[in-house]
């Protein structure tokens, strides 16, 4: 019996549709996507779950709300905008994969990400692995007590909670208090040569805010209200987003989204490296490297290079990176910058459960690495730096995954025995302080 084909158009205007229409520019219609494929071509996660962009807006647009709304590939889809910046129509279809996710009853919704939101939501520091203030604080002082005993050139180190009156407020993301607290050192030092004036906050001093994942306005909000009240009771001047991608967009998007108006500025510790590299105060050499020869690439979070900072932020960051690398060991993965591909650890994926998924979406990325023959990879966001590590064993890249503020200590002369964690052997000893 052969069936009938299926008609596309309802009858009525349906919910899907609607939302489809909103994604389109000011002024736009359903009709302005040309399928042309741009976005198919320019997406990872082309292909899972038998989906992909143009295939998922198109659904939308012929108002297939049941099959459009129990997709899971919205949960695969990492929201990174590069389909929107390869469309030629400018249509919007992240925003459109956001708000199917927020039409997800929320007991259906993965189950990782929903509760990162809610411990964020739960503790006092706004803390997704749910570490108390307390328990932040006791972290911080007794890495602090051990760095000043046994590096005598940071005898007088400070990592200071509920300083009132700092210039700075720095976020920490949770992961390093919790599974890597020698891995705060870094920022700690970084800080410290530059003479920044900061502190650490009782109130929101986590940096994560899933709940922008699991696609919950009020509750998104409410996390980053937590952040801004920690940041306003302490009378800082500036908030500085440490090296982490989703954090820094997590705030940059909501102020906006949200109309939280402030006097605070707000910007991305890489850009502080840079502006401090530039203005002297700090200087990092190169000369580690010269007989090594060690190649480097860097990783172009999608957060904060095309989502929001644009190419400025990627300039800023190879600029660091080659003054201590040095330039002659730096290599670009191709595309770069704005269209680099996203590596798939955003987005939630990492805490959604398609693990399978997650590790097919970053073959490209994979084949990017390979590709330029580099032996680490600088990943300036803690999302991509999971994932990035991850796709190195999978994939049998062998490359290793390093934050920056590994590297620039490292150039600074300044990185202790301890904190080499994602160093390969041959940096075991490396510029080791004397």
């Amino acid at each position: 019996m052969v069936e009938h084909a299926r008609t596309l158009t309802p009858a009525h205007r349906s919910e899907v549709m609607e939302l489809a229409a909103a994604a389109l520019p000011q002024g736009g219609n359903l009709a302005m996507c040309m399928t042309c494929g741009a976005c198919v071509n320019g997406c990872p996660a082309s292909g899972l779950e038998s989906m992909d962009p143009r295939k998922f807006l198109r659904l939308a647009a012929f108002g297939q709300d049941e099959e459009v709304l129990s997709t899971p590939w919205v949960w695969m889809c990492t929201m990174c905008f590069r389909c929107m910046q390869a469309c030629p129509m400018q249509v919007n279809i992240p925003m459109l994969v956001y708000e199917i996710r927020a039409r997800w009853p929320r007991e259906n919704k993965p189950k990782g990400i929903i509760g990162s939101c809610d411990q964020g939501l739960r503790t006092e520091g706004a803390s997704a692995v749910g570490i108390s203030s307390e328990d932040f604080r006791f972290t911080v002082e007794d890495v602090l007590e051990e760095v000043r005993e046994t590096q005598p050139a940071f005898a007088d180190l400070e990592a200071p909670i509920d300083k009132h009156g700092a210039y700075f407020y720095v976020n920490q993301n949770s992961r390093e208090p919790v599974k890597e607290p020698e891995e705060m050192v870094p920022l700690w030092k970084i800080l410290h040569l530059a003479g920044a004036d900061w502190t650490y906050g009782t109130h929101g001093w986590g940096a994560e805010n899933y709940c922008m994942f699991a696609a919950e306005d009020d509750h998104w909000k409410a996390i980053l209200e937590k952040q801004l009240q920690g940041v306003q009771e302490l009378g800082c001047s500036s908030w500085i987003n440490i090296e982490c991608g989703h954090s820094f967009y997590s705030i940059w998007a909501g102020m906006q989204r949200f109309g939280l108006d402030t006097d605070i500025e707000f910007d991305h510790i890489v850009r502080w490296y840079a502006r401090w590299i530039r203005e002297g105060t700090l200087q990092p050499s190169s000369a580690w490297n010269d007989d090594l020869g060690l190649r480097f690439t860097v990783q172009d979070p999608c957060m904060a290079v095309r989502k929001s900072m644009g190419n400025p932020f990627a300039e800023d960051l190879r600029f660091v990176t080659k003054a201590c690398v040095g330039e002659q060991n730096f290599v670009e993965m191709f595309p770069n910058r704005s269209n680099n591909y996203c590596c798939g650890g955003g987005g939630g994926f990492l805490q959604s459960g398609y693990k399978e998924a997650r590790l097919a979406y970053g073959k490209v990325k994979a084949g990017q690495i390979i590709a330029t023959h580099a032996d680490y990879v600088i990943t300036p966001c803690h999302n991509c730096h999971a994932q990035i590590e991850e796709l190195s064993e999978h994939y049998e890249g062998g490359w290793h995954t390093v934050n920056l503020w590994t590297i620039l200590c490292l150039s600074l002369g300044v990185l202790g025995e301890n904190e080499r964690t994602y160093l390969g052997p041959e940096l075991a000893e490396a510029g080791l302080p004397e």
